[in-house]
């Protein structure tokens, strides 16, 4: 065991937040005396979320060792073009706010799999649970918790004892979370979210600090860290668009412009829209407008992580590389420990050498949360998932409340197990988690985006078209992933949507089962047939700009624009457009079409106004994120 450099008042911290943490979920999950949990309390926390809860929630069961530690690792490995994953989210929590999540609401459904059932059939319900069942149990549980595990071996200078510690992470977030449900997960996140910003910013400001020196500041250390990167010829640590002539390995896992109007909106669209364990909170709110500040309140939350997070890499990656050109190391300050054997060692090594005696076990509490947290949130999802559309629709259709809540915290528990053995065989070897967890959560992601979108939001959406789909999701993923593999994954995604895409419309519109519907009042299909042109117009531009460059890329120009533009991923434009193409097709379709599927959702556009404060709001998310991208790019 290497020396760790935490004192007394470091454990102190940790053991104090550990008791509080576990404490305020079984606390604030409690039921009144001779009351059992229904369902709904268990599953929904009985729709009374705030939108502060909502949004800390959000943030707290997202932020994990997937960004303090997969993240800050790729800041170290690829730079400051991994945080186009946060701040794009912040834009796709404003789409899911207006578009989608209204919807949802009205209803009224506990899980994403449940609506694919009432809007299809049973099949394509049953399909998509078992692809979020292994997804949670095989992606998402072991990476946080493998990732995790990483940090506090190196933080504490631990070495062999990294299946006791996952044991020790899954104990720990079981407790609550299989007790109380997604109270418990909820509530004690509205706790945790100011650790997790405020326990980031503070071991961000103290590497810089570092890198400074003495008597220097933080804005010091950032300038230090610029004119090195900066010198380093073809370095692109300091640049939100990859060019793919520079560095081809970060361009692989980060296409320069995919990153903003690619496949990363396929990722984004189905983690922030679909995926169970993030929408789950907005389900849970009080109403949709509780629910869309919710969502407003974590977009701004988003825009904070690449600050938490990804700096702190970028800045290990020059000390670490460059001690000569430190200022502060080379003032001798610092007796460093540890060594940075893969990228993801990069955010520990940093805390566990320049964050002080109290600071550093706030940060390391902070980091323990954070992972705690997502893992409580990832059971009670999976435990919602299998209860109520495996095992109340397949297995015990008359279950009672308590049956459910029983057979939830028996998933939960089986889930933990399940991943505690699954964990080192499926990560032990990766330098990047992060992008595991990216490539291979998009195996599904298109499926997930074409089936359920178009289910929501279009008429003619059949389930003949939603079984075909899925029954190609996965497939297709694999094929591309064997034929292409040293294609990016995001341009596989965006390939992979537009074939799903195809097929899915091609077979509902060739569908017979249909009904006679009337079509909406003429104000909304006005509107309709406004936005659906606009958004044809759009999608014909993006997909025919994108055709042009191929073709002159293909006829052996050597015009200096032309090899740019492919050099920071010019054909994303294929995917975005398609993206926009899917948009106009329903809406230009609901304004006309006589006819929609049986089990249609109905649509009436007065779902999607929102107040000013939402408007405000948002603008000022797309505000920021344009400035990061024009300062940055």
């Amino acid at each position: 065991m290497i020396d760790s450099g935490f004192l007394t008042i470091d454990f102190i911290i940790v053991g104090v937040y550990m008791v509080l943490l576990v404490g305020l979920g079984l606390f604030l999950s409690r039921t009144k005396k001779g009351e059992e949990k229904t369902a709904n309390d268990y599953f929904l926390a009985g729709n009374k979320l705030t939108w502060w809860a909502v949004g800390a929630s959000l943030i707290a069961a997202n932020i994990s060792a997937e960004q303090f530690i997969g993240m800050s690792g790729s800041g170290f490995g690829i730079g400051i073009s991994i945080a186009a994953y946060e701040i794009m989210a912040a834009v796709t929590l404003l789409i899911v706010a207006k578009f989608l999540l209204p919807v949802m609401l009205k209803q009224k459904i506990y899980t994403i799999p449940q609506f694919l059932r009432q809007r299809y059939n049973g099949g394509v319900g049953l399909a998509f649970s078992i692809f979020w069942l292994f997804l949670y149990v095989f992606v998402n549980l072991t990476s946080v918790a493998w990732l995790g595990t990483i940090a506090i071996e190196q933080i504490l200078g631990l070495e062999g004892l990294r299946m006791q510690i996952i044991i020790a992470l899954f104990f720990i977030a079981g407790i609550y979370s299989i007790y109380g449900g997604l109270a418990s997960v909820a509530w004690t996140d509205v706790l945790q979210v100011f650790f997790l910003i405020g326990g980031g910013l503070i071991t961000a400001y103290f590497a810089l600090e570092a890198v400074s020196g003495e008597g220097k500041g933080v804005f010091d250390g950032l300038a230090i860290v610029y004119d090195k990167l900066k010198s380093i010829p073809g370095d692109t640590h300091l640049n939100m668009i990859v060019d793919k002539s520079k560095s081809a390995a970060a361009f692989k896992d980060l296409p320069g412009l995919a990153a903003i109007v690619g496949g990363v909106w396929l990722t984004n669209i189905g983690y922030w829209g679909f995926n169970q364990y993030i929408i789950q909170k907005g389900l849970a709110a009080k109403s949709t407008k509780e629910a869309q500040k919710g969502l407003v309140f974590a977009a701004f939350l988003k825009i904070l992580i690449p600050f938490i997070v990804v700096i702190p890499g970028v800045t290990a990656y020059v000390m670490y590389n460059f001690p000569q050109d430190i200022p502060g190391l080379q003032q001798g300050y610092f007796d460093l420990a540890g060594n940075i054997n893969v990228s993801d060692d990069a955010y520990p090594w940093l805390i566990r050498n320049f964050a002080p005696a109290g600071i550093k076990g706030i940060s390391f509490a902070a980091l323990a949360a954070a992972i705690i947290s997502s893992l409580a949130s990832m059971l009670n999802s999976t435990s919602t998932i299998f209860t109520m559309d495996v095992y109340k629709q397949h297995i015990r259709k008359n279950a009672t409340d308590k049956q459910l809540v029983r057979v939830g915290r028996i998933t939960s528990l089986l889930a933990l197990i399940i991943a505690l053995i699954a964990v080192e065989p499926l990560l032990g070897g990766l330098d990047q988690a992060f992008q595991y967890i990216q490539e291979y959560s998009g195996f599904i992601y298109p499926g997930i985006i074409v089936v359920f979108g178009l289910g929501l939001l279009w008429k003619r959406a059949s389930a003949k078209a939603a079984i075909w789909t899925s029954i190609l999701t996965i497939p297709m993923g694999v094929l591309f992933k064997v034929a292409l593999p040293d294609m990016p994954f995001q341009f596989r995604m965006g390939y992979i949507f537009i074939i799903l895409f195809v097929i899915f419309v091609a077979i509902a519109f060739v569908d017979k089962h249909k009904i006679d519907t009337e079509l909406p009042n003429e104000g909304d299909r006005k509107k309709m047939m406004k936005w659906g042109r606009i958004a044809l117009s759009a999608a014909i531009f993006f997909i025919l700009s994108a055709f042009i460059h191929k073709i002159l890329l293909w006829s052996g120009s050597t015009n200096e624009t032309v090899i740019y533009l492919e050099n920071i991923g010019f054909e994303a434009f294929f995917f975005f457009g398609s993206l926009i193409l899917s948009v106009s097709i329903f809406l230009i379709s609901n304004s006309r079409d006589p006819h929609k599927d049986s089990q249609a959702v109905p649509i009436n556009l007065d779902l999607f106004k929102t107040d000013r404060g939402f408007a405000i709001g948002s603008f000022i998310v797309c505000l920021l994120v344009t400035i990061i991208y024009v300062l940055l790019w």
